[in-house]
């Protein structure tokens, strides 16, 4: 094989090598690519997934809402315990005045 023909040779591999390369390229391509299908599918479910992350803010909202009122109400309902426990205890202690007095004035009889 002369020189001529070792050229001619290495210039057909190489140019087979390209070729078979962008075929193999455009294969990979053609087969991997998108189609509008999935496009519409894909903003389908980024518009789904959209939604369901507000709900999800709107409900964790309306959970904070309502613990705060919560919250409020407890401390409200604990004050009027104290409060009428305070009281309990007076009338308590002025029930035992009371039968003390009573106790006196019928022992002085």
């Amino acid at each position: 094989m002369d020189r001529n023909e070792f050229i001619i040779a290495t210039a057909i591999i190489l140019f087979a090598a390209f070729i078979l390369g962008w075929f193999a390229s455009w294969l990979i391509h053609r087969l991997s690519r998108v189609t509008r299908a999935d496009m519409g599918e894909l903003e389908k479910m980024a518009q789904q997934l959209h939604d369901a992350e507000e709900a999800r803010d709107k409900a964790v909202t309306e959970l904070e809402e309502r613990e705060a009122d919560l919250v409020a109400k407890l401390g409200t309902a604990e004050s009027e315990l104290r409060a009428a426990q305070d009281q309990l205890a007076e009338s308590q202690t002025e029930i035992e005045e009371l039968r003390e007095y009573i106790d006196r004035k019928l022992t002085k009889k």
